[in-house]
């Protein structure tokens, strides 16, 4: 006998309703059967059979709300209700074709057990319960090669990609783009062997072009419960399946029956047709976070900006005499980055309100200095973290930033390696930024802003002179930095990268 249980379904979810049972009490099960669908609050999980046998008593209705760990069936051994279901078998057909039946269960069950492995969602951090599917590198059908990228997946944090777990052809996609799925869901199946995927292909046609699975099992619910025309939805899913996300959303327009078809076909993003020199396109998870993380963060605090600015010429001239030398021992270019990393966090020593957060109503004060550093990408703006900042040197922070940014555009930063920044410096210079007010990377109570190096005719000791500028933008949280405290900071900053060798002396 088999115990049926409730699967993990991620860090965050303690409960699910059980959906749509797809066998009942007595039908004969495969092991990685589907049994029962279970709907969470983020996504559908289908709960497969361990073992081969007969299904037993079933614990758990339709719509009841169940626990991880809770028994919702038992799996019977084949030998004791399972005989029940094979006598009728005996006493009209001789021992040998049963005998000979066994055999073509077995090869039918290897080709779709034994030879077939499922790509499921790998761990995406240890806060992360979710991700969205974002686009297919493969399809059905498609030889691929162990460790190949089938898909990607993006988060509110990081994109990962679900690399196969075996060499052989692509039998089945389990998900399609834009679908919500969770660390342990399978989102393909891989055959062991090009010639071992004709039969699941084939067999997936027509259950795929069937009535009972253009509807998944949680939308049919949705749709019966709420009276809608499943006809009039467009389905999102795999080959126009219509998923739970679309049957709600149905519902939530419902009153507007006659206008459901034209509202099914609107993106998600706005209500509004778009025109003929128009395209709509979904935001992504992470495009999605950066947005809600930003608006948050001005909702939240209140921020102010103040400004200053930095004579460039002392690091210019430092570089230009070291460059050569630096690079021959250590392999590295030496930038402009370390240098504003060193000045922020020896700046930060002297005005630790610039380093704190409010906790409720409390300030946590840090004495550790982990620089944030922003860096832009093709998915957009991600903030990896350099540790313990004030105890390195130019070297080992130059190279952490080049390790760090190279993660950052090839989409694989961990989580781990974004979180925790006490001060974040963003350098919209390389852009070509001249002047900007930053926004708080939250609950950090403080951003600096790099720009341009310009030149530009400064007074100096009653003449006219041309240095190499930089504007300096200080956004703080005002609630905890005081304007004398900000002032103070970006001031300090200043002096630093102005004479550097401030920082050598501790000054």
């Amino acid at each position: 006998m088999t115990d049926i249980t409730v699967p993990q379904l991620g860090e965050s979810v303690t409960e699910a309703t059980v959906g749509s049972w797809m066998v009942k009490t007595g039908d004969a099960v495969s092991r990685d059967d589907v049994l029962v669908e279970l709907e969470t609050d983020k996504v559908a999980v289908e709960v497969r059979a361990e073992a081969d046998g007969v299904m037993g008593e079933i614990f758990a209705a339709e719509g009841d709300n169940v626990e991880i760990g809770a028994k919702l069936a038992v799996i019977e051994a084949a030998g004791s209700d399972a005989a029940a279901k094979s006598e009728p078998a005996e006493d009209s057909s001789d021992p040998a074709p049963m005998a000979a039946a066994e055999p073509d269960v077995k090869e039918s069950k290897a080709a779709g057990s034994a030879e077939t492995v499922e790509a499921t969602v790998p761990q995406m951090g240890e806060s992360v319960t979710e991700g969205t599917i974002g686009a297919w590198l493969v399809k059905a059908g498609d030889s691929v090669e162990i460790d190949q990228a089938l898909v990607e997946i993006e988060t509110d944090k990081v994109a990962v990609e679900v690399p196969s777990p075996v060499a052989g052809v692509v039998s089945e996609l389990l998900v399609a783009e834009g679908d919500t799925v969770a660390p342990g869901d399978a989102v393909a199946r891989i055959g062991e062997g090009g010639a071992a995927q004709a039969a699941p292909s084939a067999e997936s046609q027509p259950s795929e072009g069937s009535t009972d699975t253009k509807t998944m099992p949680s939308a049919a619910r949705v749709i019966e419960e709420n009276r809608l025309d499943a006809g009039a939805i467009t389905g999102s899913g795999k080959d126009g399946r219509i998923t739970k996300g679309d049957a709600l959303k149905a519902a939530a327009g419902a009153p507007a029956a006659p206008k459901a078809a034209p509202a099914a076909a609107a993106a998600p993003v706005a209500p509004r047709e778009t025109g003929p020199r128009e395209e709509r396109v979904r935001m992504t998870r992470l495009r999605q976070t950066i947005a809600k993380r930003l608006k948050d963060a001005q909702n939240a605090a209140a921020i102010l900006t103040t400004y200053n600015e930095a004579d460039m010429s002392a690091i210019m001239a430092a570089r230009k005499a070291h460059q050569e030398a630096f690079v021959a021992k250590h392999g590295v270019k030496l930038g402009f980055m370390s240098f504003f990393v060193k000045a922020c966090c020896h700046a930060l020593k002297e005005v630790p309100a610039v380093n704190a957060e409010i906790d409720g109503t409390d300030i946590i004060y840090k004495n550790y200095y982990d620089m944030g550093v922003a860096v832009g990408t093709d998915r957009g703006l991600v903030v990896p973290v350099v540790r313990d900042a004030d105890q390195m040197t130019l070297a080992e922070i130059e190279k952490e930033i080049i390790r760090l940014g190279k993660r950052a555009r090839d989409g694989k930063l961990s989580i781990d390696e974004m979180q925790g920044a006490t001060f974040t410096i963003s350098n919209g210079g390389v852009y070509g930024s001249l002047m900007s007010m930053p926004i708080l990377n939250a609950p950090q109570s403080g951003i600096l802003g790099m720009h341009k190096i310009q030149e530009r005719p400064m007074a100096e000791n009653g003449q006219v002179v041309i240095k190499p500028m930089m504007y300096l933008a200080l956004s703080y949280d005002h609630r905890i930095v005081d304007g004398k405290e900000a002032v103070t900071y970006l001031v300090r900053v200043k002096e630093n990268l102005e004479d550097p060798q401030r920082m050598m002396f501790d000054l």
